[in-house]
């Protein structure tokens, strides 16, 4: 979903100075030496921040102040003052402080564990943790108002002036400056939303009813939308781990947080007519997934009033600079608080550097008029499948000036008009298109409704095609389109034969999402491929396409393959399919037999329909869209599959009668600050005696690719089995162990390690069935003496880009028995990951 950013990426901004007093700069002491963690304040305020690790600061108000106080302990409070509004590059030396030391803010090195008051005050925040906020009622509901906005940083005069801009000068005038990072900013993109927010604690469902919705009128705004947040899923500062990125912060209110941070007891003040206390915390290591910041909590009911939370500079996450966070409480008495202001900004860059150009990605979230207690009926927490209403998207002025809980700012107000002005320049169309195509992998004709791809499918390879050309097109009105026709023409030039695919799906029913869908595709496959069989039309493996492997691949059929299917959707995320198949399958190399043995003789050709029944099921998943298409929104879910197929020798003369069983199960598990974990579990079987073609073959991977959900040390068709069982599990530590090794610590790596099992058994009908005399027969095993099983040890992140994995083969390697067995393997992968 990156990759939807492209254009975006190409654009800069300006400075401008709105606010009234601006710093920034760098704390030494007199040994030149950064200062991390001290404390910079405008004097008699309560506006700051902290040093971070390089001894850098920004700091700025709306308020015109004189004087900016730094102190560190160990050293006199320095006073600086301020001449003018905007104070730039300051350097400040501390000096060391010989008398008794006056009131400090933090400290550094790492803190006592023992005799701590600010660890004695984290510990009263655990106890009383639960009794504060919204689960103190059965029932509650609030407004929400959420912002979300995207802007281009960082912009230095040469770039404005480069030929990249010309005709779009304009934009410039919407620049402003960050308050958290002193960085200049071009807002490209906003998107405000209103909504009504129901729970009920006692049924632990919650609600979101959507009133409003206004954005900068991308064409695909709501895929920037749901990126922002899924990267910003909501959270709660009380948990032990944060989920920011698909990766698992440790939280300062952690109960394990005494092991990760130091802390230091600040300051304390009334807030709100509230005494409070100001705690600052900053982490004991480095690399790790941590925060540096500071608290206010309250006095007697330890609830915390205002957190802010800075990622660590040196956290193992990629393509992200900068990570801040502002949560404030509304006190309605004295034991009741509840959020009233969420703000989170990131600033996404190709690099760390101080200098470089990124993106910020900002949310804003304010929650107002809460109410308790109010009952409503258990079916109004039913989630619909379909909920799309226009009206919502085309509110009035009068409407957002009711509804908006923070008002935009100037900036924020020309960006509408901006980008109405932007999108009818020749050239951002053209810069717009080639991030649309990297994006989705299709070229747009701007005068049809089609699409030319997928562009990564144009050249493949391999035994039996050679060099394989492919071209593809699709109908294409827009994203939310109820219906899709969609072919691809392929021609191999060592087998000198055309290849084709045609398929269209129509959308029905928009509440209960029905769908019809059907096609014919006559190509080559690699039939076992996958343990789960697909009966998507257009599809084509990896596998039989791969330009090298790890041998000769000659196992390869021809494929003529119709199908009709119609699936509904009558609760969400859970979709039931009814299907029905012809396929036809022969051998598409000499060297590779798919003969059987009949009455009659020996045949090589299967004619072969299926009918199934499947079901899908997808807990937690978030979609993008409304019509026969849509777009997961977030990764997190788990899913779960289960068929039952049948064929029938009555039905189109089909050659043989079985019953196949499927299920598959894989479940992502977020495990904190140990990584995550994703398991995999696939069963299945055949009742009846088919030849090879229609049994279940263990997926083999020959490619030097790392494929999920494949075993990367078997060759294809190394085990074929009519029962099976198979498990796998890829845990990424997400550079936990490798950060705490001073050598590997700046590199960033991630250790991955897997283990992947299979049992399966084949019956002796089977056997016999697929026993000819052709010397190119397979012949059959089946794991079934003891599980397969093989191991892997990877590391990932290598340039931030590259994965290697070291794959071990466990068992059935006796060289007699199996003499072709591989015992060792390298596979790798490519990918762009947080």
């Amino acid at each position: 979903m990156t990759k939807s950013f492209l254009s975006i990426l190409l654009f800069l901004s300006l400075l401008s100075a709105t606010a009234q007093t601006k710093v920034s700069g760098y704390v030494f002491d007199e040994s030149n030496v950064p200062v991390a963690y001290a404390n910079v304040i405008f004097k008699n305020s309560k506006e700051g921040t902290t040093t971070d690790e390089n001894g850098k600061f920004y700091l700025e108000s709306d308020t015109t102040w004189s004087i900016l106080e730094v102190s560190f302990l160990g050293y006199e409070t320095m006073e600086i003052p301020l001449d003018k509004k905007v104070n730039y590059n300051m350097s400040i030396v501390l000096k060391e402080q010989a008398s008794e030391l006056g009131q400090v803010v933090i400290v550094s090195g790492k803190q006592p564990k023992k005799n701590n008051p600010a660890i004695d005050l984290l510990r009263k925040i655990w106890e009383h943790k639960r009794k504060n906020g919204l689960k103190q009622f059965d029932q509650y509901q609030y407004d929400k108002y959420e912002k979300v906005e995207f802007d281009i940083n960082t912009i230095d005069s040469s770039l404005i002036k480069s030929k990249l801009f010309r005709g779009m000068e304009f934009v410039f005038d919407q620049v402003d400056t960050s308050r958290v990072t002193g960085k200049t900013y071009l807002p490209m993109f906003i998107n405000e939303a209103a909504s009504e927010v129901y729970g009920d604690n006692t049924l632990q469902q919650e609600k979101e009813v959507l009133k409003g919705n206004k954005n900068s009128g991308f064409s695909d705004n709501q895929i920037i939308i749901d990126f922002v947040n899924d990267l910003y899923s909501d959270f709660n500062v009380y948990d032990n781990y944060l989920k920011f990125f698909d990766k698992s912060f440790v939280s300062p209110l952690s109960r394990t947080g005494i092991n990760t941070y130091n802390y230091v007891l600040s300051d304390s003040a009334y807030i709100d007519n509230k005494w409070c206390y100001n705690i600052i915390y900053y982490p004991r290591r480095k690399n790790e997934l941590t925060f540096k910041g500071d608290f206010w909590v309250a006095d007697t009911t330890f609830a915390v009033k205002e957190i802010n939370l800075k990622a660590s500079k040196s956290a193992n996450i990629n393509w992200v600079k900068d990570i801040y966070i502002e949560q404030e409480f509304e006190v309605l008495n004295d034991s009741l608080f509840l959020i009233k202001r969420d703000y989170m900004m990131s600033d996404f860059a190709f690099n760390k550097k101080e200098k470089s150009r990124g993106i910020y990605g900002k949310r804003t979230t304010l929650y107002n008029n809460y109410k308790f207690d109010i009952k409503k009926p258990k079916k109004f927490y039913e989630t619909e499948v379909y909920n799309y209403d226009q009206d919502i998207y085309d509110r009035d002025a009068q409407f957002w000036a009711e509804n908006r809980l923070e008002k935009l700012n100037q900036d924020e107000q020309g960006v509408y008009k901006m980008l109405d002005t932007l999108k009818t320049v020749k050239k951002f169309k053209h810069l717009y298109n080639l991030g649309s195509i990297l994006a989705s992998g299709y070229i747009e004709f701007n005068s049809l409704p089609l699409d030319y791809g997928p562009i990564f499918s144009t050249f493949g390879y391999n035994q039996v095609e050679g060099l394989r050309l492919r071209t593809g097109l699709r109908t294409y009105f827009g994203r939310n389109d109820l219906w899709r026709l969609e072919g691809f023409l392929a021609y191999g030039f060592d087998d000198d034969k055309f290849k084709y695919g045609i398929s269209g799906k129509w959308l029905l029913d928009k509440k209960s999402r029905l769908i019809i869908s059907g096609g014919n595709r006559r190509d080559v496959e690699q039939i076992g491929a996958s343990l789960t069989s697909s009966t998507d039309v257009l599809g084509r493996n990896l596998a039989s396409s791969s330009v090298v492997g790890t041998g000769v691949n000659d196992k390869l059929t021809n494929i003529n393959l119709t199908s009709f299917a119609i699936e509904a959707e009558p609760w969400r995320n859970l979709i039931f399919r009814l299907g029905g198949n012809y396929r036809t399958l022969e051998s598409a190399s000499p060297t590779f037999s798919l003969d059987y043995n009949t009455p009659n003789g020996v045949a090589s050709n299967i004619n072969q329909y299926e009918s199934s029944f499947s079901m899908y099921y997808f807990p937690k998943r978030k979609m993008t869209g409304f019509g026969v298409e849509r777009t997961p929104a977030n990764d997190d879910y788990a899913r779960v599959f289960a068929q039952i197929s049948r064929s029938d020798k009555n039905i189109l003369q089909s050659d043989f009668d079985y019953t196949k069983l499927q299920f598959s199960y894989v479940q992502p598990w977020q495990l904190g600050g140990l990584g995550r974990l994703t398991t995999s579990l696939e069963a299945g079987k055949t009742f009846g005696d088919v030849p090879l073609g229609l049994l279940s073959v263990v997926p083999g991977n020959q490619s030097y690719f790392s494929i999920y959900n494949t075993f990367s040390q078997l060759d294809f068709y190394e085990f074929v089995t009519d029962t099976y069982t198979s498990v796998q599990l890829e845990h990424n530590f997400n550079g936990r162990l490798f950060s705490r090794i001073p050598l590997l610590r700046k590199l960033n790596l991630r250790e991955i390690v897997s283990i992947r099992g299979v049992w399966g058994t084949l019956s002796q009908g089977n056997i016999d069935l697929n026993t000819t005399n052709n010397p190119n027969s397979i012949p059959l095993k089946a794991p079934s003496d003891e599980p397969y099983y093989e191991y892997s040890l990877g590391i990932g992140n290598i340039f931030k880009v590259f994965r290697i994995d070291f794959n071990f083969r466990g068992n059935y390697k006796d060289p007699v028995a199996y003499p072709d067995a591989r015992k060792f393997g390298v596979t790798g992968s490519f990918g762009f990951y947080f």
